[in-house]
């Protein structure tokens, strides 16, 4: 097993887990600020947005987590703050990172949809990234699997294989599947904004949608999934909507109760996303696309004016 502390410094220990999800931040920051340089943006604006989103999101996380936990952590308080010892939740941290980043961006003038759409690749690359945290602590992993499967079906290094063996038996490596899910969805964002067609909050939303599609299925194999007693017509059109992944072999683990909420909260977001996207382009006059300048609302109020009465870019 890796050793889930990086380092120590008399009695302070600095975990892997948190290395890594500030390496995923990082690069996310990079990713970002060099899509922003192309929109006059500078990368104080996006340092700036870090600041906000990321303690925020972990906040959000951490408290959605502890609520569809409270039993284990109402006698225990200080467990609560352990965020290195794992139980975050990335729902959470979306909605709380989302609503700092509407503040800040209304704060300087800027739409959010625009600087959202500029951020959708970044925060998949740190999804793609953060996940070798739960790699590190042995945790968020899938039912037990044989060897066999890990070694010659999924064809994984030996460092892989060694780490899903936990207590005596070996899981699916769920983290793994969602990295690389997110790396093949970083691929998908880059592409597509690029594409004339692509207007103002779509690339943000269509981040959402690649996002929960394979959170959905990969939810259903895991241990560890927030759970809920919901309607059963509920849970069996769940069920349904995951049975395809059993033509690979996989089965749905038992969750006690019957919805897994992350996956509940998948359908409903792509639901969201999709109605979004064909409400904005039929119903809204607002026709801006990703490639068209951005600029400050404060700015606009003295920028100069074009023959159509548009602002032009300098303004």
């Amino acid at each position: 097993m890796l050793d889930p502390i990086a380092f120590s410094i008399g009695q302070f220990s600095v975990h892997w887990y948190g290395i890594i999800i500030g390496l995923g931040a990082l690069l996310g920051l990079i990713l970002i600020s060099h899509e922003g340089k192309r929109f006059g943006i500078k990368s104080d604006f996006f340092m700036d947005l870090v600041l906000y989103g990321l303690p925020s999101a972990l906040i959000g996380a951490r408290i959605y987590y502890v609520a569809f936990e409270w039993e284990n952590y109402k006698n225990n308080p200080l467990e609560m703050i352990n965020i290195w010892h794992g139980g975050i939740a990335i729902y959470g941290a979306l909605i709380a990172a989302i609503a700092a980043a509407v503040i800040y961006t209304r704060k300087k003038g800027y739409n959010f949809w625009r600087i959202a759409d500029i951020c959708a690749p970044g925060l998949i690359v740190g999804q793609m990234i953060g996940r070798w945290g739960n790699f590190m602590n042995q945790e968020a992993h899938g039912g037990s699997v044989s060897e066999s499967f890990l070694r010659n079906t999924l064809h994984l290094p030996n460092f892989i294989v060694n780490q899903m063996y936990i207590n005596g038996q070996y899981y699916h490596p769920t983290f793994l599947y969602e990295s690389v899910w997110s790396f093949a969805g970083l691929l998908f964002l880059l592409w597509l904004r690029r594409r004339p067609f692509l207007r103002a909050g779509e690339l943000f939303m269509s981040y959402f949608i690649w996002y929960s599609l394979g959170r959905f299925y990969i939810e259903g194999v895991r241990t560890d999934s927030l759970v809920f007693a919901g309607p059963e017509w509920l849970a069996s059109f769940l069920k349904t909507t995951w049975s395809p992944m059993s033509s690979f072999g996989w089965g749905m683990m038992e969750a006690g109760k019957n919805i897994r909420i992350s996956q509940l909260i998948a359908v409903l977001i792509i639901i969201a996303a999709v109605v979004f996207i064909i409400i904005r382009r039929n119903w809204f006059k607002d026709k801006v696309r990703y490639s068209d300048p951005i600029v400050p609302q404060k700015s606009m109020k003295h920028a100069p004016l074009t023959i159509e009465g548009k602002p032009t870019p300098e303004g």
